[in-house]
């Protein structure tokens, strides 16, 4: 089930890729009460809706719960506007849209960097959006910079030149998942003749043949006020900032309509009657009719697990089934009490099942995916998919059943728009998908009116199997293994120098004035306090949404599992929901879903991570479920063995991934054997763990003195508090929590390059580093300046302005310090095409000697210390981001006022710190080298 706002199915252009502070994996007695009606959430209250002269629709909505702000600009235009051979120019124009303008020659990432602006952008089937969040002295500058890209971005062959290796970078990479080649091959069959059969991001055939007219002609064609909308969401006053909306993109003119654009309204009545045939033709065909079904789409391809996908035309966005179908899906597949988790993975067939409807302005389509579990047929599976389609076309749903499907829709909106961020999103996606912003609370009214008879007839209606185009993915290395490696010389071929760091200096003269006011001081600190078993508590109340977000640590990470039982610490997380003294594990995901709650564990290296969502009204469940769980789990065999199966079929998946076997493999080359942070899951180490082993480590593990648990919403301290002492008060630990001696681990004696290869791949990634520091360390806030300047932010870093932006050589690089309770590594990831990887690796090390030569000016210093402090704001926007970093200080051992004092930590550091670290934490001569994925990426000659 995936809730509409947010399913951008499109390619994300990510700017913000940050580093997980784990060390060494990154991946990382109430009565119920009724959930808080939906009807008491307004989603549209407050926005003003304004039209320029030129056509510009202006949504602005006044959030006034923090001093941010965010800016969005959506373009009515995605891969639904690509003509023949033209596949992937929105997403390639996306790109192009950060390459400067006329005025700004610059790269917009620096600008935007450089006012602290967590920024991003995305293409999709009908819309191009680019959205920033900053704080709100800086709108303004936001604004201004959107409305020069809108009219004068440079589309040049320089430009374009270097983005489209980017572009044809970021396409290889997906080009590595099976799961993109199979929703490919059926995409392209299901819709054989419209635009939506065709990926969003393009073909490198099509990407390749693009010219710098063709461009600019689309960019002049659909980026112009009459086709955009403006979303500003937060912390600033309606008519002032109307007024610099007016000074800023009053001014720009509507484009000279060209053909294209003016057969845009002609077109319009011929896809009205398009839906209009389509959706009859849909009902028409009644599954009592025999059909002559479509045979399989077999993809027989090097992978690791077996995949199926089916999918089923549906109509447009504004069809009056549209609220029944996303039931029928919720049904079908939100949550473990859905019927396809219920038929397929709690049967053993597959590891997963996940669904999705895609309403659009065109007939869109519902799409079901499952991978299999090991030993399973995809024949099976599809045969089991179909005969719960047909129940549902059979039989009316339960009012049980209509009931939580309800309620988990209506509270994913409510907890998917706690921040301001995602208030934009909403508001833009409805105006410009939907054609009015308010088009939420009509759809959300009809929700709650659907019966159980208009389920049904949608199932009858969509679910034919004359319809479906179904697609089988059949590896052809279904062992997993991941094939030859061999080691490097340990020098790259290359001699290479890298230009000039860029100068801010240089930069700010293309910035628009902002002030700076970052201030962290209001910033209201968590409650602290230890119940009598040790449980740490941080409370910390919000009372601006009804809605409640819980972060919790058990010290019960995967440190502790040794290499003969790698994966115990995991399989013990994910098996605590299947089953307590009086639950079993369809009771316990009732419990929550019946209420749009939800509660999930997940083994990191160094604890287990707690996370929890709901409605305020029904706090008291999800704490009882959490302490229940963690003190009443009985593990029951046969859902070990569902989850054991699940795990070796994620093992198969990542050893597959470049990205998760180059990790493996460039850890276990840092840590020794002995060491706690060298051990991955094996195929052998998880068939060995038996329910014994997870009942021992749970009783040793999991105590209320290692549990830490972080509250931030709309609740009452004082009965919060009460509720936590009745029921954990029972909960007791004897003897003192197990402790690890970590062995320290010096820096590698030379560099070492290693590779792996992995057939059938087209994307080579690489990583670059070795341990690092811890969070304590004295070095850690230098170090986080000194990671910004290099690698922080991969469009205004060094690595990002030299390695990506100029000579055009992967789709993201960056770097960080994965810094925790313990140190784990510093690393440098990239993304490469096979040819490309050893000129990006020869690039990386050049500009870590010169970083170790030169240093860094006082003008980067002082700007990228700008960057973080200015950004901080931003993350303090997010109730759940706040329960997050309340927990993480919390487990590392700071103080609750960290969150309130950490920018000063920032300005505080100087130059001579700044010095220290690079010379402590910049070895350019002692790195491991991983690259993972093609063969061709392996150094010749090693």
């Amino acid at each position: 089930m995936k809730r509409r706002s947010y399913m951008l199915l499109g390619f994300f252009f990510s700017f913000l890729l940050t580093i997980v502070p784990l060390s060494g994996n990154f991946t990382n007695a109430a009565t119920p009460t009724a959930p808080t009606p939906v009807s008491t959430v307004s989603f549209t209250q407050g926005v003003q809706k304004t039209v320029l002269d030129n056509g510009l629709t202006v949504l602005t909505k006044e959030v006034h719960t923090a001093p941010v702000v965010s800016v969005q600009v959506w373009y009515k235009v995605g891969s639904r506007n690509e003509d023949k051979g033209e596949n992937g120019i929105s997403h390639q124009l996306e790109h192009l849209m950060f390459k400067g303008t006329t005025e700004r020659p610059v790269q917009f990432g620096r600008l935007f960097s450089a006012l602290g602006s967590q920024f991003n952008a995305f293409t999709s089937y009908d819309e191009t959006a680019y959205f920033g969040t900053v704080q709100r002295d800086k709108l303004e500058a936001l604004l201004t910079l959107e409305a020069d890209r809108m009219k004068n971005s440079l589309i040049g062959t320089e430009q374009l030149t270097s983005e489209k290796r980017v572009v044809i970078s970021e396409l290889q990479g997906y080009e590595n998942s099976p799961g993109y080649r199979l929703e490919r091959a059926v995409m392209r069959a299901a819709f054989p003749n419209r635009a939506y059969g065709l990926s969003v991001g393009g073909t490198k055939a099509d990407v390749e043949k693009f010219t710098v007219e063709q461009v600019r002609n689309y960019y002049q064609t659909y980026y112009s006020p009459e086709n955009a909308t403006l979303v500003i969401t937060g912390d600033f006053a309606t008519e002032p900032a109307l007024k610099v909306v007016q000074e800023t993109f009053g001014k720009l003119s509507q484009r000279a309509k060209n053909q294209r654009l003016q057969n845009e309204a002609v077109d319009n009545a011929t896809r009205a009657l398009d839906r209009f045939l389509a959706s009859n033709s849909i009902a028409d065909a009644s599954p009592s009719t025999p059909v002559a079904k479509k045979a399989p789409i077999v993809l027989k391809q090097p992978g690791s697990a077996a995949l199926l996908q089916a999918v089923y035309p549906l109509p447009d966005i504004k069809h009056p089934d549209v609220p029944a179908i996303d039931l029928m899906d919720a049904i079908l597949t939100g949550g473990r009490s859905s019927r396809l988790y219920q038929a397929l993975v709690e049967s053993g067939l597959a590891s997963s099942v996940s669904g999705g409807a895609a309403e659009l302005i065109e007939p869109g389509w519902y799409e079901i995916d499952a991978t299999a579990a090991p030993g399973q047929e995809l024949g099976k599976i599809a045969q089991v998919l179909q005969e719960s389609l047909a129940k549902l076309q059979q039989q009316p749903v339960t009012s049980e059943e209509l009931k939580r499907a309800k309620t988990q829709l209506q509270a994913s909106y409510i907890l998917g728009n706690q921040d301001i961020t995602s208030q934009a999103n909403q508001l833009g996606y409805n105006q410009t998908i939907a054609g009015d912003y308010r088009f939420i609370e009509r759809y959300l009214a009809a929700i709650a009116k659907v019966t159980p008879a208009q389920v049904q007839k949608a199932a009858k209606t969509y679910l034919n199997p004359a319809q479906q185009t179904i697609g089988f993915f059949e590896p052809t290395q279904p062992d997993g293994k991941p094939g030859t490696s061999s080691a490097g010389s340990g020098r790259t071929v290359e001699n290479f120098s890298p230009g000039k760091p860029v100068d801010p200096a240089e930069l700010a003269k293309y910035l628009p004035p902002a002030t700076s006011e970052t201030d962290s001081n209001k910033q209201s600190l968590p409650e602290e306090f230890t119940l009598d078993n040790g449980l740490k508590v941080l409370l910390l109340s919000d009372r601006n949404l009804p809605t409640i977000n819980l972060s919790g640590q058990v010290d019960a990470g995967a440190e502790f599992d040794g290499n003969q039982k790698a994966g115990l610490a995991n399989l013990t997380a994910s098996n605590l929901m299947n089953g307590t003294q009086t639950k079993n594990a369809l009771t316990l995901a009732k419990t929550l879903e019946d209420l749009g709650a939800g509660l999930s564990f997940s083994a990191s290296r160094e604890g287990v991570n707690v996370s929890g969502e709901g409605l305020s009204a029904n706090l008291p469940i999800l704490i009882q479920t959490l302490a229940d769980v963690l003190e009443n789990a009985t593990f029951p065999a046969d859902q070990l063995e569902l989850s054991r199966q699940r795990a070796l079929t994620s093992l198969k998946v990542q050893l597959d991934d470049p990205r998760g076997l180059g990790r493996q493999v460039f850890q276990q080359a840092i840590y020794p054997e002995n060491h706690p942070f060298h051990s991955f899951p094996t195929a052998e180490s998880l068939k060995t763990i038996t329910r014994d082993d997870l009942l021992s480590f749970y009783q040793t593990h999991y105590r209320p003195d290692t549990t830490t648990i972080a509250l931030v919403g709309d609740f009452d301290s004082v009965k919060v508090k009460a509720l936590l002492n009745e029921v954990f008060g029972k909960w007791q630990a004897t003897g003192k929590p197990p402790v690890l001696k970590m062995p320290t681990v010096p820096f590698p004696k030379t560099l070492t390059q290693l590779n792996k290869v992995i057939p059938g791949k087209a994307e080579a990634v690489t990583y670059i580093g070795y341990n690092g520091i811890s969070r304590k360390d004295p070095r850690y806030y230098a170090a986080l300046v000194l990671n910004q300047i290099l690698g922080g932010d991969t469009l205004s870093s060094r690595l990002g302005t030299e390695v990506r932006d100029r000579q055009g050589l992967t789709y993201g690089i960056y770097s960080g310090f994965a810094a925790g309770i313990n140190p784990g590594p510093f690393l440098i990831q990239m993304q490469t095409a096979p040819g490309d990887a050893q000129k990006a690796i020869a690039s990386t090390l050049a500009l870590l000697k010169q970083l170790r030569e030169q240093g860094v000016t006082e003008a980067e210093f002082n700007a990228a210390k700008r960057s973080i402090t200015n950004s901080y704001p931003v993350d303090l926007a997010n109730p759940s981001d706040v329960s997050s970093i309340i927990l993480d200080n919390a487990v590392l051992g700071l103080s609750r006022s960290e969150i309130r004092e950490f920018p000063q930590r920032i300005q505080a550091v100087t130059m001579a710190n700044m010095q220290q670290a690079i010379e402590d934490l910049i070895k350019p001569e002692n790195l491991v080298i991983v690259t993972a994925g093609p063969g061709d990426s392996v150094t010749k000659g090693s």
